[in-house]
């Protein structure tokens, strides 16, 4: 059963998108999926997967200098 987290972030543009996107590749396993809404106005991740840790998505997007915030 594949687990989801949702978070809300700074990443605003297309361009921040494709600096973390082999970052959270890298972290979701190939079944897993991941996507950014960046209409909502928390410029939402979605990342669905099977086995994923939030402090891992989190630290990820921090460590690039962008905010990361699991909603719950």
């Amino acid at each position: 059963m594949k687990t989801v987290l949702v978070f809300k972030t700074s990443i605003s543009k297309k361009d921040h998108i494709r600096m973390v996107q082999p970052l959270l590749n890298n972290l979701i396993a190939e079944k897993g999926d991941w996507n950014f809404d960046l209409e909502d106005c928390d410029n939402i991740l979605r990342v669905e997967a099977d086995t994923i840790q939030s402090d891992a998505i989190s630290s990820v997007l921090m460590n690039q200098g962008f905010l990361c915030e699991e909603l719950l």
